[in-house]
């Protein structure tokens, strides 16, 4: 009897939750890791290698039957190299770069006539204060390649602040985009999964709390989306992956624009498990990990029911306590029902570094939200009086 192993590029907390599921399943994961003190290595097979050197990936690639991806880094024409040299890819090249690439995303959103923000490809500062004026101001900047959790990100107000933007035209990019500041209630995260047999399964549609560009809350499902923006939300994302080819988990951010019809647009995509599907760990019958998992191998994927009526999802990042088990009893003494969730990093003010999740089991969201937050508060702080 053999069992797969699944590579995935990229050592962080996603490949590290890869790792419970890939055990229960049987499933051998080995993991190419930026360093040996990165998230994944204290929970799965690894190699240290530099994914940006073709060598490097094809020697890794040559140990497991598929692989997958931890973040969106891997230089495109990498991944056409090795797709060419009869590596199986989950997704592929031709999807990836979609979540790699916002310019070919907006272009293919267009092609696939779903609802996005007015924007425009730029290359010269003249370009630029030419489409605020087109587009309206404020705009927003940003890089195509390379942007994640905010960073790539430059709200322009004026004329006079794209201006200011002037140092980013700097030969780095063939063009930028910049698109309409849309005017949104809250934001949105609509995620799938498609199998390497085209099966797919949408997850339900939540709402998400952005600290500094980092989803720092999330509720699910989202408690005041009505149903039919629900459900438009949930077959654009059908849309998208079928549209693209995606292999593995996507998720679709949204801006709810209830004011404009469908009730949505199409903010930016992700192919890998993400932030805004943590809560599917403990509040879904198969947590993202899993089903990701499930759809690089063309296992039928999972029912992706909510257990409960809400669960709520909060980041913890780092502050001044860098004993964090220290601080887990405190935090499970007062909420034991917490699910708390660590990423094996060094704590540093700012960063990344755990989650939380709390189930409403009365269909309390509120008290769910609000025991969320203080137990992250507890953890990051090590006291209940922060």
């Amino acid at each position: 009897m053999t069992f797969p192993t699944v590579g995935v590029v990229g050592g962080g907390q996603l490949a590290r939750m890869m790792a419970p599921v890939a055990i229960n399943l049987g499933i051998k994961l080995h993991v190419l890791a930026e360093a040996d003190d990165v998230s994944a290595t204290t929970a799965a097979t690894y190699t240290v290698g530099d994914y940006t050197d073709y060598d490097t990936l094809a020697a890794f690639a040559a140990t497991v039957d598929v692989v997958t991806f931890d973040h969106e880094h891997v230089p495109t024409q990498h991944l056409h190299r090795l797709q060419d040299a009869g590596v199986k890819l989950a997704p592929g090249p031709d999807a990836l770069v979609y979540a790699q690439d916002k310019l070919a995303m907006r272009r293919k959103m267009a092609e696939l006539g779903l609802p996005q923000p007015d924007w425009r490809a730029v290359t010269t500062l003249d370009e630029l204060l030419t489409a605020g004026d087109e587009i309206g101001w404020p705009v927003v900047l940003k890089t195509p390649r390379g942007g994640y959790d905010g960073k790539g990100v430059w709200v322009l107000d004026s004329a006079e602040d794209a201006r200011a933007a002037n140092v980013w035209f700097n030969g780095d990019h063939a063009a930028l985009l910049v698109e309409a500041k849309v005017d949104f209630r809250s934001e949105l995260s609509a995620q799938i999964a498609r199998s390497t047999t085209g099966e797919t399964k949408t997850y339900p549609v939540v709402e998400t709390i952005q600290t500094d560009g980092v989803a720092d809350i999330v509720k699910a499902p989202a408690p005041e989306l009505d149903d039919t923006t629900a459900n438009a939300a949930r077959q654009a994302a059908e849309t998208i992956a079928n549209g693209v080819g995606v292999t593995g988990m996507l998720a679709v951010e949204l801006f709810h624009t209830p004011d404009i019809a469908p009730g949505f647009m199409i903010n930016e995509l992700a192919m890998r498990p993400h932030n805004t599907g943590h809560w599917t760990q403990d509040g879904a019958v198969t947590s993202q990990f899993e089903q990701h998992l499930r759809a690089v191998l063309g296992l039928p994927l999972g029912a992706t029911d909510p257990i409960v009526k809400y669960t709520v999802m909060k980041n913890y990042l780092g502050a001044d306590n860098h004993d964090l088990y220290g601080a887990f009893g405190l935090a499970m003494a007062k909420y034991p029902a917490a699910k708390i969730h660590a990423y094996g990093k060094s704590v540093r003010p700012g960063r990344k570094i755990g989650h939380v999740n709390v189930l409403a089991t009365d269909g309390d969201l509120d008290a769910a939200l609000a025991a969320a937050i203080d137990a992250a508060e507890i953890i990051r702080h090590g006291t209940t009086d922060y």
